[in-house]
């Protein structure tokens, strides 16, 4: 599943495990049972996002299958004295296609656009496709928010090489829309502008004719109840899903859907 023009038209559905299951029995119990039932769906992309440690026991299962995986995060050094730390690299030789860049999560702990940037240029460099996600804590009725975006936007492209443009996935995850304490989601009407605007940014940065081309998804509490909304309605190209990827028949009917859409 290539990122390519030609297959754009596909709804792309990332599933981001963030720090579950608890061990790799579950993992992969959950992972064979997406494989299993997302098996037979061939007009939507799907991408899994387990932590790391979970990459290399799922690779086997993954390379037989139409789904494929992706890292929730990347070093943007190749090695060295880094502690902790798992590079680009070593994401892909585990298997990983795709990687999440600037999740809120990871910014919330200091992660800043600078550093965004050289991921998205590792990444990149490895031949990885790029899931890049901007969103506002506040979401303010002057659309103040939009100069984050835009500033997001333009801080994490800044000097990426044209022609790297056809491997980059924008998500909007607004951040007040994020996690278990979240109230509701964004409104349809609100990511269907916003997904506009960033759309806008985009073509003012690559130009026309590759910016409008990358596809926008929405993140934030996408659930079985809003997924159709935000595909049809809102006009995303795909969704980035958190804690109901993790499980397999409401991730199924999701990607049914998208599938159903084509």
């Amino acid at each position: 599943m290539t990122s390519t023009t030609s297959n754009r038209a596909r709804k792309i559905i990332v599933g981001n495990w963030k720090m579950n299951p608890s061990g790799p029995s579950d993992a992969k119990k959950i992972f064979t049972k997406i494989v299993a039932g997302a098996g037979k769906y061939k007009n939507v992309e799907i991408v899994v996002c387990p932590p790391a440690v979970f990459l290399g026991i799922l690779a086997a299962p993954a390379s037989t299958s139409k789904l494929r995986l992706g890292a929730q995060d990347g070093f943007y050094e190749t090695e060295g004295a880094y502690t902790g730390s798992i590079s680009m690299s070593m994401m892909k030789s585990l298997g990983a296609e795709y990687v999440i860049v600037g999740h809120s999560e990871r910014r919330n702990t200091g992660e800043t656009d600078e550093i965004i940037n050289k991921k998205i240029k590792a990444g990149l460099k490895q031949g990885l496709k790029i899931i890049l996600c901007v969103g506002e804590k506040v979401h303010d009725e002057n659309g103040e928010y939009l100069k984050v975006l835009q500033s997001q936007l333009l801080q994490a492209l800044s000097g990426v090489n044209k022609k790297y443009f056809s491997q980059i996935i924008v998500a909007h995850e607004p951040v007040w829309a994020i996690g278990a304490l979240a109230k509701t989601s964004d409104t349809l009407e609100s990511f269907a502008h916003n997904r506009l605007f960033i759309k806008k940014v985009l073509a003012d940065i690559v130009g026309k004719k590759i910016g409008l081309t990358i596809p926008i998804l929405y993140g934030g509490s996408v659930g079985l109840k809003n997924s159709k909304e935000f595909l049809v309605a809102g006009g995303a190209d795909g969704l980035l899903v958190g804690r109901v990827s993790l499980i397999p028949d409401d991730f199924i009917k999701i990607i049914q859907v998208a599938d159903s859409l084509k």
